[in-house]
């Protein structure tokens, strides 16, 4: 069917809830890529409304909620993000009362609703069961966790604890810091004076680089795991250092053919795992684009939750991505993969 010029735009939002060095652009040409893949017959041009809200942690929860506020009231069919479990459980209850579907990309699972979807960049309940899975592996026994003082934090600490727990890893020290923290040396010196094996970051990133600089300064040199928080390495060349052969949770594989296949269109977009998200969010919402029966808000959900089985992009061969109308995870499947950061690089792990 050809595309209509007298038609209306169906417009979707774009909720950024931290700022954007590049303005957005890399996150919008991965999702424009991923709806055109998708389409075949939708009669109708999309448009993107982006709204830059400045969230959790270092801005404010009202922001976030204001910046959704506004999308719902420019008629929005759907919106993509916040990309913080923290923004994102500010937004959640918000899709209910708008009644507009919204696809977040944090970590937090308790983030989905009847009007909120959730695409996995990492999960708070998966990624330490995979960190304590290779502390075994390489025979860890005990363990020095950091994690934020946040909701985030907490709830990776939780499930890592637990997750230790079942595979007779002892965690011998524990701290709760700063999500902004710039000095971390008292807690490295108290972990050290705990005698682990190894020492683990949980959170949101920026108190990672203030743990790597106080190991330095404390020169102790201990292994290192960490959450998908060290994918903040793709953007901050800076920070790689730092975390020199320290193992993480990333959501990209170099072995995965729909990210190969991505690359050969954009190799920007499929470069680090918010790329490749947003290519695969914006596949997501075309499929549904191309089942909708009403085109509404409500149309779009229904639709969303008939997608089924598209081999995703993300995480290892073998994931795909889909919804169903009490399943608004998107990822199944070996989604979650370890890489580590080696001479200013990403290097992919066996597991």
């Amino acid at each position: 069917m050809s595309q209509s010029p007298q038609a209306a735009p169906a417009l979707v939002g774009v909720l950024y809830d931290f700022p954007q060095g590049d303005g957005g652009a890399l996150f919008e040409d991965a999702l424009r890529l991923g709806l055109e893949q998708s389409r075949r017959s939708f009669d109708r041009a999309i448009e993107l409304l982006a709204v830059h809200a400045r969230g959790l942690p270092s801005g404010t929860a009202h922001e976030v909620g204001r910046g959704f506020e506004q999308l719902a009231d420019a008629g929005v069919l759907a919106v993509l993000g916040p990309s913080i479990s923290d923004n994102a459980l500010v937004v959640l209850p918000l899709t209910g009362e708008r009644m507009v579907p919204c696809i977040n990309y944090s970590g937090g699972e308790r983030t989905r609703g009847e009007w909120m979807f959730h695409y996995q960049v990492g999960s708070l309940q998966e990624e330490p069961v995979v960190l304590a899975a290779h502390l075994a592996e390489r025979k860890l026994s005990s363990v020095a966790v950091a994690h934020d003082h946040s909701a985030v934090g907490r709830g990776y600490a939780e499930a890592f604890a637990q997750a230790c727990a079942g595979r007779d890893i002892d965690v011998v020290a524990n701290a709760a810091v700063s999500s902004l923290a710039e000095d971390l040396s008292p807690v490295v010196r108290r972990f050290r004076a705990a005698s682990p094996e190894c020492v683990c970051y949980l959170g949101l990133g920026v108190a990672a680089r203030a743990l790597a600089t106080s190991l330095s300064a404390e020169q102790w040199d201990v292994p290192v795991v960490a959450n998908s928080s060290l994918m903040f390495g793709y953007a901050r060349k800076d920070w790689r250092p730092g975390w020199e052969g320290w193992t993480y949770v990333d959501t990209v594989s170099d072995a995965n053919p729909a990210r190969r296949a991505l690359a050969e269109r954009s190799a920007r977009s499929a470069a680090g795992p918010i790329g490749v998200a947003a290519y695969d969010m914006g596949r997501l919402l075309g499929e549904a684009f191309e089942r909708v029966a009403h085109l509404t808000p409500e149309g779009v959900r229904h639709a969303l939750e008939e997608v089924k089985a598209l081999p995703a992009a993300s995480g290892r061969p073998g994931t795909v991505m889909g919804f169903g109308p009490w399943d608004h995870g998107a990822l199944k499947g070996p989604f979650l993969v370890l890489r580590s950061w080696r001479n200013g690089k990403t290097v992919e792990l066996d597991q």
